[in-house]
């Protein structure tokens, strides 16, 4: 059974005859006697009297409050797609991890809003593994986060990078290492550490780092929100391993000391590759689908955020090269 034979169908039953039905479907008077035989065919009896004027039989009769509700339901699928890749969708809905929402989007979100001022965005800050779930789950359409290949590795799934980030320790001003000007990874064992809650990449990222270091860290707590990590490291000895971009509101705060790990190791006789590991970074990258980047607000989103993250890398190439 076809959408055009029942478009067929219901057409004969609002015209009258087939010649009619065959002008208003615009085809031929024997494509539309083939579709109902064919149709007929199908479900095993009669649709028709075959006389002057067309008039349902008792099965047609049970066919076509059906058949008027298939087609009906059809039409509204088809405005519905043709809708979505003109750009008339109501909403865009976006996950980020959180220094990703305070210093990353705001300009994007800006732009987006300007060029598509119908379509309502809809931003959450969420851990990594947590957004890229929901990504999966079909509940958001671009996730930016903290890249995890054992998530992102789908035939379906797009993925660009955009920036990678030292990782730095956050203390207090008077804490023990604020005297020294960049931190020994030795040295970091040696007090408690704030680390993210579970579902957070970067808890993963340092506690993998130190493990393929060998030691163990001093898990004092575990919270989910910047300000919480700064009002805590605040009033004692604890400290916290925190990317780049989550430390930019610390940095003018009289109370806090930002350091950055020593390019240094805790293995020794490893390989020159193997010290470039060490380095303590985290690959922020972008993700959604491909289905999704055929949609004109989803792609348009999804180029703004890769085109920043081109221009950025830009601007760090260059500071380097001064």
């Amino acid at each position: 059974m076809r959408i055009e034979q029942l478009q067929a169908f219901i057409a004969i039953t609002e015209t009258g005859n087939f010649g009619q039905a065959a002008k208003k479907c615009g085809v031929t008077q024997s494509t539309i006697s083939r579709q109902i035989q064919s149709l007929e065919q199908d479900l095993g009896l009669p649709l028709f009297h075959r006389s002057a004027q067309a008039k349902l039989t008792l099965g047609g009769e049970k066919l076509l409050p059906r058949a008027q509700r298939i087609c009906q339901e059809w039409q509204k699928a088809n405005h519905e797609c043709a809708d979505l890749m003109a750009g008339k969708q109501p909403e865009l809905c976006i996950a980020a991890i959180h220094s990703v929402c305070a210093h990353y989007l705001p300009p994007i979100l800006q732009q987006f809003c300007s060029d598509y001022p119908e379509v309502q965005l809809r931003v959450t800050a969420l851990g990594s593994d947590r957004a890229l779930k929901v990504l999966r789950d079909g509940l958001i359409d671009v996730a930016i986060v903290m890249n995890n290949r054992f998530l992102t590795a789908s035939a379906e799934v797009e993925l660009v990078v955009l920036y990678e980030e030292q990782v730095d320790v956050l203390m207090a001003a008077n804490h023990p290492l604020s005297k020294l000007k960049q931190i020994p990874p030795l040295e970091l064992v040696k007090y408690p550490q704030i680390v993210f809650k579970d579902g957070y990449g970067m808890q993963r990222l340092v506690q993998d780092w130190f493990k393929n270091q060998n030691v163990q860290i001093k898990t004092a707590m575990e919270l989910n929100t910047l300000d919480a990590f700064r009002g805590v490291i605040r009033q004692g000895d604890m400290i916290a391993l925190l990317p780049h971009k989550a430390l930019i509101d610390s940095y003018n705060d009289p109370t806090l000391a930002i350091r950055p790990i020593a390019q240094s190791h805790l293995k020794t006789g490893i390989s020159e590759q193997e010290e470039l590991e060490s380095v303590l970074t985290r690959q922020v990258v972008m993700v959604t689908t491909s289905d999704r980047l055929i949609v004109p607000p989803i792609a348009h989103f999804y180029n703004l955020v890769k085109d920043l993250g081109k221009s950025l890398d830009l601007k760090s190439a260059q500071l380097i090269n001064q």
